[in-house]
C-alpha cells in the first residue's frame, strides 16, 4: 500500500501536509490559506473533496489559520486534543469558533483508527495551549512528524525512533539566532525547553538515535530570520557522517521549504 506525502507550507508563515492513499487523504495543520490547499493539491490531481479530516499539532496560527474555512466551508472535521480545542477557538485568526459539527477530539498516548490509517497523537514540548506530534501507521508503515518542540522527550523518541518516515523540526541555526536581530526575550522563547529545535538539536539526536529501519527525514519549519535549507540539511548530513550513516544511500535526507510545495513522496 503506498501512502502519498507531502508538505504544503512548513515555517512560521504557515504549515500544512498532506498524507494520502489512492482514494482519500488527511491533512496535518492548516496554516496556509484554504485555496492555496486547494490549489495545490489540484496540481497533484487530488480532488480537495478527498480531503477527510484536518488533525491538529496544536493551536498557534500558523497551524490553524485555515481551519474555520476548511471546516464550514468543506464539511471536513478537525481532530486536535481538547485543551488544543479551547485554544483554537480563542486564538485571533479564528473569526469565529469551530462549529461543534466538525469538532473531534484525541487524546495524547492512545492510538485511534481513522479508516486505514491508525493515528497516535503524542505529547511534545512546546508553548501552545497543548501540543502533539503524530505516529502514524498505515499497514506496516510507519510515519512520524514531531514539529514545534523545545527540546526531545522520552515519549517524543519513543514514536520518532520506530519511524521508517520521519518529518521532524529543524528550526534555527543556534549562532544565527544568538547573533542575530531577535530581541533577547524572543532568542530565549525560540531556544527554551518549549521553544524548538536547532539544527544542531536535530542532527545530535537522528544521528546518535538512528534506526536503521529509517528511509526518509524531511526537516521542517525552518525559519526565514536563523536559518537556511542548506545550512540545515549540511548540519544533519555531517553529523550523520560522523556516525558512518550517509544521506542519500543510508537514509533519504530532505529539507521542507517555507512556502513553497514539495515534490510529492510515495512511501511504502
Amino acid at each position: 500500500m503506498k501512502l502519498r506525502f507531502m508538505s504544503l507550507g512548513s515555517g512560521s508563515c504557515g504549515n500544512c501536509y498532506y498524507l494520502g492513499l489512492d482514494d482519500y487523504g488527511i491533512l496535518i495543520d492548516a496554516g496556509i490559506p484554504s485555496k492555496t490547499i486547494r490549489a495545490t493539491l489540484k496540481k497533484e490531481g487530488i480532488p480537495f473533496e478527498s480531503i477527510c479530516a484536518v488533525f491538529v499539532t496544536h493551536d498557534h496560527a500558523d497551524h490553524i489559520k485555515a481551519l474555520g474555512v476548511i471546516a464550514s466551508k468543506a464539511n471536513i472535521p478537525v481532530y486536535a486534543t481538547k485543551e488544543t480545542h479551547v485554544g483554537i477557538n480563542k486564538n485571533y485568526c479564528m473569526n469565529k469558533p469551530l462549529d461543534p459539527m466538525y469538532v473531534r477530539y484525541v487524546e495524547k498516548g492512545e492510538k485511534m483508527t481513522f479508516r486505514s490509517f491508525e493515528i497516535t497523537p503524542f505529547e511534545v514540548p512546546h508553548d501552545g495551549t497543548d501540543n502533539v506530534g503524530y505516529f502514524i501507521e498505515v499497514g506496516d508503515l510507519k510515519f512520524c512528524i514531531a514539529t514545534d518542540l523545545g527540546h526531545i522527550t522520552d515519549t517524543v523518541s519513543y514514536y520518532v525512533e520506530q519511524a521508517n518516515h520521519l518529518v521532524i523540526e529543524a528550526n534555527y541555526e543556534e549562532q544565527m539566532l544568538y547573533m542575530g536581530r531577535y530581541p533577547q526575550f524572543l532568542k530565549d522563547r525560540v531556544a527554551g525547553l518549549t521553544g524548538h529545535l536547532s539544527n544542531q538539536d536535530t542532527a545530535r539526536y537522528i544521528a546518535k538515535n538512528f534506526n536503521c529501519n529509517l528511509k526518509n527525514i524531511w526537516l521542517c519549519h525552518l525559519s526565514e530570520e536563523n536559518n537556511h535549507p542548506e545550512l540545515a540539511y549540511k548540519t544533519v548530513q555531517m553529523e550523520l557522517a560522523s556516525y558512518g550513516i550517509i544521506a542519500g544511500k543510508d537514509v533519504m535526507l530532505n529539507v521542507l521549504k517555507r512556502a513553497t510545495p514539495s515534490a510529492m513522496y510515495y512511501l511504502d
